[in-house]
């Protein structure tokens, strides 16, 4: 549904920011009034924070065509070769300097000036006006993201994403009591993660929509939580290689379904680590195992262990790299 009203949002800006860039370009007279429309409609096509370094690349590479189309058209005689000329440095300098993006902008306005022929300064101030007026408008209609429900889906997935986590690390322990799993953990954990990957690019363009480097937050949560979801894939690895479950394999199964509870966003793992010390511990001082098939099952389940210290580095990690402002935001009712 989110989906849908971006498309919906998009689509407004941008007929009604080329509609009105267009009347604009037309009220002062302007030739060419349309490609203010069309310089809108491809800005309009960027995160609020892109449009903005988009437009200053747009007036900079604009500067840059102007004056290399004055030099080409002076001293070749051919419309046609100086024209080819002129696309073929500016596609080179854009992409020398990752300015793709304003090629097609350029490219308008080297055509106008090859099909009137005209450099003097009111052809120059009348490509420039276009310009400008297209960029003023892009930039207007972009402080319009719908930033707040953006935010509400962000932490709606946040909160889905602890909830199949806990549901995931509850089906392993079940496998570890000798449970039979009513679903398909694989399929589970396969499919987590290439949601939290989408929910990645979405914390991505929420923080390219404001002007604030704080909701860089979302990204790093979901990278984290991308990282924890690999942990269990390797741990339901691990899992699957356990012929007979040793006895250990119980209270590992017992501490996975106690930590279940404490895979929330405010949660800080410290509690969560020292309990998992005193089980590596505990291990460490029971009895050898007496035969090959239970060392290798217990040594199973020690890397399970190892599996589990690292679904909890990777949340301190996260917690770690918070800065003031980020605590005092996100976690100041913590």
């Amino acid at each position: 549904m989110d989906k849908y009203r971006k498309i919906i949002i998009l689509s407004l800006k941008i007929g009604m920011g080329s509609c009105l860039a267009l009347y604009i370009a037309q009220l002062l007279g302007l030739e060419y009034p349309v490609s203010a429309g069309t310089i809108t409609l491809l800005t309009l096509l960027t995160s609020k924070w892109e449009t903005v370094r988009l437009s200053v690349c747009r007036l900079a590479t604009f500067t840059m065509t102007v004056l290399i189309a004055g030099q080409l058209f002076l001293h070749v005689q051919s419309a046609w070769i100086a024209y080819g000329l002129l696309l073929m440095i500016i596609v080179f300098i854009a992409e020398v300097f990752e300015w793709r993006t304003t090629i097609s902008v350029n490219g308008v306005i080297a055509a106008h000036l090859v099909t009137n022929h005209d450099f003097s300064d009111a052809a120059i101030w009348n490509e420039f006006l276009l310009v400008l007026i297209g960029i003023v408008v892009a930039i207007i209609f972009n402080l319009f993201q719908g930033n707040s429900s953006h935010k509400k889906y962000i932490v709606a997935n946040m909160k889905s994403v602890e909830e199949r986590l806990q549901l995931i690390i509850g089906a392993l322990a079940a496998y570890l009591s000798n449970k039979e799993m009513e679903r398909s953990v694989w399929e589970d954990i396969c499919t987590l993660e290439k949601d939290i990957q989408n929910c990645i690019k979405e914390a991505y363009e929420y923080q390219n929509n404001t002007f604030h480097s704080h909701p860089e937050y979302y990204i790093s949560y979901f990278e984290m939580r991308h990282s924890q979801c690999q942990v269990l894939h390797n741990l339901h690895y691990e899992m699957k290689k356990i012929r007979t479950m040793p006895k250990q394999a119980k209270i590992v199964a017992e501490y996975m379904l106690y930590l279940t509870d404490y895979v929330t966003e405010f949660n800080r793992p410290e509690e969560q680590r020292e309990k998992l010390e005193d089980m590596i511990k505990l291990m460490e001082t029971s009895a050898l195992p007496q035969t090959r098939e239970e060392f290798r099952n217990r040594a199973l389940v020690y890397h399970i262990l190892m599996d589990l210290e690292d679904f909890l580095k990777y949340k301190m990690r996260f917690i770690k790299g918070l800065d003031e402002t980020k605590l005092k935001i996100y976690w100041k009712n913590c």
